[in-house]
């Protein structure tokens, strides 16, 4: 601050990091961009980086990863929550008679590799057993400590030899066909209880999902899912079967669902993957008011989800998640390792340069996604008409910001009324703009630049909570002298 204050750039920083959100890492970016009009050609509006007051464009990193960018990580959070708040009770084009159809909240788990280290429900030891039990390793085969939540030794495998990490790698890297295979078994066993055929099921009823994967502590993804089943005619519409047979079908196709993975090389086997036995199903709606979980609950877990990271930190290394990583990489590099081209040298790098026989192997790019543990699937997708899309609140986002301004320029108030069809209507617009930019870095130029960013977005969030707090107090107020009126 100091040295802002001390050359005059004080000012101008600050309203930088307003306008990048606090990121922790904004790209810099020079050049210009013009809003012309889509009829007649004309320049209406030239937006220059040199007019800036850095000299740049800084633009928020977007990313998803609280560990990352906590500033950028929120908004992605708010996003998801009202993706799926939107699928739970209509709005922004959804049909609100949604919230009368069926609903569940599904939890698909990683199976077991070894015993592990962790935090038990309803009991007080980690793994009960004979004290004097030993593997063939030399160590305990049971646990009798108490863990927090928080101890550095969860996840961890009792002995390091005796879990199968090889296999816990091959599963993470084939989880998103699993999950892609559960899916379509849904539909399959879902036809099969309504009494139709698999072709026929979209005759009578659509199974729409959201879903995204969180990283436990011992370095597998579970997949938390949202999953309804509307009518024929897509949202809104009735659904064809109850939460109870939409539960059936679920289980069913958990148990079902399967996949054979190819051996790695010459020297290792096939392994036939599958899901957890932990499968849980709990009933979003039904039709009934004593739910397991409330729909305002699952949406704030799927969105606390959706930014929680590997855990994998260069900076503090956790033994038992460095030894993922170093199985990423090794059976990427057994997988290359007949090649005469050196592709096996090549396993390690971002973006490997491979024969065409390498590029076919199925564990060629393994060693590239070490860093995620091994699993390259997305951390957050959706049905095609679950509800609405990222892009689309995004694009609302851009138009409230553009109607913000306009609104200040002009001294007019906004619609609240026609506010949300203005934002997220699918009109084409009638302005184009024609931009050309150069990348020029990454982060804040000085050091002291980031600590102040990450200050300001901690205040932020700070405050938001002060804010939603004072909401949920004013709310539960008024509530309590209505019903006490009554």
């Amino acid at each position: 601050m100091l040295s802002r204050i001390a050359d005059g750039t004080m000012n101008a920083l600050a309203t930088t990091l307003a306008k990048a959100g606090n990121c922790a890492h904004p790209v810099r970016l020079a050049g210009r961009s013009d809003t012309v009009d889509a009829h007649s050609g004309e320049i209406l509006k030239t937006f220059r980086s040199v007019d800036q007051p850095m000299g740049l464009l800084y633009k928020p990193c977007g990313n998803r990863r609280e560990q990352v960018c906590p500033a950028c990580s929120r908004i992605y959070a708010r996003d998801t929550f009202e993706l799926i708040s939107t699928g739970l009770h209509g709005g922004k084009g959804v049909p609100a008679a949604v919230n009368s159809n069926p609903l569940l909240f599904v939890t698909l788990t990683a199976p077991s590799f070894g015993r592990v280290h962790g935090v038990r429900d309803g009991r007080a030891w980690c793994h009960p057993g004979a004290r004097g039990e030993r593997c063939s390793h030399g160590r305990r085969t049971a646990c009798w400590a108490r863990h927090a939540a928080e101890d550095s030794v969860i996840g961890a495998p009792l002995c390091p030899e005796c879990y199968d990490t090889m296999s816990a790698t091959v599963w993470q890297w084939h989880a998103p066909e699993l999950w892609r295979r559960f899916t379509i078994a849904l539909r399959r066993h879902l036809a099969t209880l309504i009494g139709v055929q698999d072709r026929e099921l979209a005759h009578h009823g659509r199974l729409e999902y959201a879903k995204v994967a969180e990283f436990q502590a011992r370095g597998l993804v579970h997949f938390h899912a949202l999953v309804r089943i509307d009518g024929p005619d897509g949202p809104g519409s009735p659904a064809p079967v109850s939460a109870a047979t939409l539960e059936a079908a679920v289980r069913a196709a958990a148990s079902a669902v399967a996949l054979t993975a190819p051996p790695v090389d010459g020297g290792d086997v096939e392994r036939a993957l599958r899901f957890g036995t932990q499968t849980d199903v709990r009933i979003v709606r039904d039709g009934r008011t004593d739910c397991e979980i409330t729909a305002e609950q699952v949406a704030a877990y799927l969105a606390k989800y959706a930014t929680k990271s590997s855990g994998v930190d260069p900076r503090n290394p956790v033994p038992h998640l460095v030894r993922l990583v170093d199985s990423c990489r090794a059976l990427a590099a057994r997988a290359l390792a007949d090649c005469p081209f050196g592709c096996g040298k090549r396993a390690f790098e971002r973006r490997p340069r491979l024969c065409g026989r390498c590029a076919r192997n199925p564990y060629a790019l393994l060693g590239r996604w070490s860093a995620m543990l091994g699993f390259r699937g997305h951390f957050s997708t959706k049905s095609r008409h679950y509800s609405v899309t990222l892009g689309a609140l995004r694009r609302a986002r851009y138009r409230f910001q553009r109607l913000g301004i306009e609104r200040h320029r002009l001294a007019s108030a906004l619609e609240p009324r026609e506010l949300e069809a203005r934002l997220m209507t699918d009109d084409e617009e009638s302005t184009l703009v024609v931009a050309a930019w150069a990348y020029m870095g990454s982060g804040w130029p000085r050091s002291g630049d980031k600590v102040l960013a990450d200050a300001a977005a901690s205040r932020a969030r700070e405050f938001a909570r002060w804010r939603a707090e004072q909401r949920r107090r004013t709310s539960t107020t008024s509530g309590g002298k209505t019903s006490g009126g009554t």
